[in-house]
């Protein structure tokens, strides 16, 4: 600590000086404050920081396998000329009932069912995609064909998610969920609700998968 001794009678030379120490001693405490949050674990988030950040945001709070398998995804859609943006993954239940209300007691459409707990997002468990195009837009439309090859991209990627262990919420008889693909690695919402949760080791749903 700087302790500076206050005069009556100072010289304007003095006053600059005592200005100056405060100035210092008011820098010295930023740095210091700065260097403990870098310091400290936890006050920092760690990220998920795709293939391209540029085409994907930073997903956080994944399963590590989900996660592997998502970064995968964008891969070899990327491959087939189709390049996707993960437009959600893990999700509060706070997030998960301001959608829940959206067009029940908020302004909107009705996007869910899933209330807060209810949904494999809330668990890191899910991803939501679109498709981007060359001019930066983000489509939802599932007849488009941007590579050119007779085939529509969304299916193609839905397809490729599939062989990577994701469930497409397409196949959902009631009320289908397009964007949506999970893993629930075989637990029920009851489960993971009473706090089961999968196993965070990659390689052992690695070498599961390979034995399907």
């Amino acid at each position: 600590m700087i302790l500076v001794k206050v005069g009556r009678n100072e010289t304007p030379m003095i006053k600059r000086r005592r200005k100056t120490l405060v100035l210092l001693a008011a820098l010295l405490l930023a740095i210091f404050y700065m260097q403990m949050q870098t310091a400290i674990p936890g006050i920092i988030n760690d990220m998920d920081f795709d293939l391209d950040k540029k085409e994907t945001p930073a997903i956080t709070g994944l399963h590590p396998y989900v996660l592997k398998q998502k970064n995968e995804l964008v891969r070899l859609t990327k491959q087939r000329g189709i390049t996707i943006v993960i437009t959600d993954g893990y999700r509060s239940h706070e997030e998960q009932t301001r959608i829940y209300n959206q067009g029940r007691t908020t302004e909107g459409d009705i996007v869910t069912n899933a209330k807060a707990g209810q949904s494999l997002h809330n668990y890191g468990l899910a991803i939501d995609f679109a498709l981007k195009l060359e001019d930066g837009s983000v489509i939802w439309d599932m007849e488009y064909d941007g590579n050119g090859n007779g085939k529509s991209d969304w299916m193609e990627v839905v397809a490729i998610a599939k062989e990577l262990g994701f469930e497409w919420g397409g196949d959902w008889d009631k009320f289908p969920d397009y964007p949506h693909l999970q893993m629930d690695f075989g637990l029920t919402i009851r489960e993971l609700q009473r706090g089961k949760l999968p196993d965070a080791d990659i390689h052992e749903y690695s070498e599961g998968a390979k034995s399907k």
